[in-house]
Parts: C-alpha cells; sequence; structure tokens
C-alpha cells in the first residue's frame, strides 16, 4: 500500500513537471513573440520616449495575466554616434506559470524569462 501511494506521487510530481516545461515553453514564446512584435512597431514609427512606454505598456497588456507579471522595457540606441537612434532595443523579464515548487522549477532551469532584442530602424533615402 506504501508503495503504491509512493509511486502514485512520484507519477505526479513527473507530471507536474512536464506540465511545467509546456507552460513554460509557452510562455518563453509568447513572451519573445511580443517583445518582438513592440519593438518592431517601435522601429517602423521611429517613437519617441513617450510612445516607447506607450508601446511597452501596450504589449505587456497583450499579454493577459501573464503581462501582470512581466517587464517590457524599450529603448532607442544610437549605434554610430550621428545623434540619430538606429536601433530600439527591447527587453522583456516575466515570472511564468508554475505548476511545481520554486524550488524545483529553478532547478530544472524553469525560473524568471528573461528575452531581449535589437530591431533596425529602417530610413529610406
Amino acid at each position: 500500500m506504501i508503495s503504491t501511494a509512493a509511486g502514485f506521487l512520484v507519477f505526479v510530481m513527473f507530471l507536474m513537471l512536464a506540465t511545467q516545461v509546456l507552460y513554460g515553453l509557452y510562455a518563453q514564446s509568447t513572451v519573445r513573440a511580443t517583445l518582438n512584435d513592440a519593438a518592431s512597431r517601435a522601429a517602423n514609427g521611429v517613437a519617441g520616449d513617450d510612445e516607447l512606454l506607450r508601446l511597452a505598456d501596450e504589449a505587456e497588456r497583450s499579454l493577459g495575466r501573464m503581462g501582470d507579471r512581466t517587464t517590457i522595457t524599450l529603448r532607442l540606441v544610437d549605434d554610430d554616434g550621428d545623434a540619430t537612434p538606429d536601433v530600439v532595443e527591447g527587453v522583456a523579464v516575466a515570472d511564468p506559470p508554475r505548476f511545481v515548487p520554486a524550488s524545483l522549477g529553478g532547478a530544472a532551469g524553469l525560473g524568471e524569462i528573461t528575452a531581449s532584442v535589437r530591431v533596425r530602424i529602417e530610413r529610406f533615402r
């Protein structure tokens, strides 16, 4: 009887770990895609600082409940030193949904999601 209960407990823990991996991969893909979309929209519109804040906030809200645990930051970068922004850099930090204790999830590499992106601003000449 005890071995059956222990086996069932191990089965449930592996099932929860598999669920955690699947949700973690989905959350990571969604956060990366949302960050890339926000940075691309900023680069296409060559946005100012207030527009970057609005786009970042809009991207966080588009994630639904996951957006409450996500921070997206966009900024303009001048790569060549000509005082004109050339790149939009974006960074997202998110805490994925948890199905296993944080101590086990962190050990399996399922901790915080960090994504970054650089999108070049294209200008017509």
